[in-house]
């Protein structure tokens, strides 16, 4: 697989990836996600390059997509008859407390961010990196209620770098 990096005189190259691009991408993937969110070009590096494009796959947003379905199930926010629920709906017991006041207000703007997760076609990188950050904070607005962060203003910037 190949993508474009940039090279030491400011132009795009296309190289090749390699499998310990992908390892070390999937090692630092807290630390690349940070970078990416910021507005990071992926092109910076072959970890950066790689991270994105595992972000950006169907598959990757589909699992967080399932992911804040399940808060939201979890949270008491859908309810779905038994015949209606898939695999992106069902609830798993959920392992961590979650702010279910912060979850409730959130809720419709939680629902239609993982509705752009799953739109076809290509995504910012930017948003999806959001995204996974927000599910990944244990220390962030949907699980700590000590938390200082606004988790509507956490989705909104998500929500405009996902519409770009």
């Amino acid at each position: 697989m190949h993508v474009l990096l940039d090279d030491d005189l400011g132009s795009l190259t296309l190289r090749r990836l390699r499998p310990w691009h992908r390892m070390m991408a999937s090692g630092r993937a807290a630390r690349l996600d940070g970078e990416l969110a910021a507005g990071t070009s992926p092109e910076g590096s072959a970890p950066l390059a790689a991270r994105a494009m595992r972000l950006t796959s169907m598959e990757y947003r589909r699992d967080l997509a399932g992911s804040l379905r399940r808060i939201l199930i979890a949270a008491g926010e859908v309810a779905l008859p038994v015949a209606a629920r898939s695999p992106l709906s069902v609830s798993r017991p959920v392992r961590v407390p979650l702010r279910t006041s912060r979850i409730s207000q959130s809720a419709p703007r939680l629902a239609e961010l993982a509705s752009q997760l799953l739109q076809p076609g290509p995504v910012p990188v930017r948003g999806v990196a959001m995204v996974s950050q927000l599910l990944a904070d244990g220390s962030g607005p949907l699980y700590r209620e000590a938390s200082r962060d606004d988790l509507g203003a956490i989705i909104e910037r998500a929500e405009r770098a996902l519409a770009v």
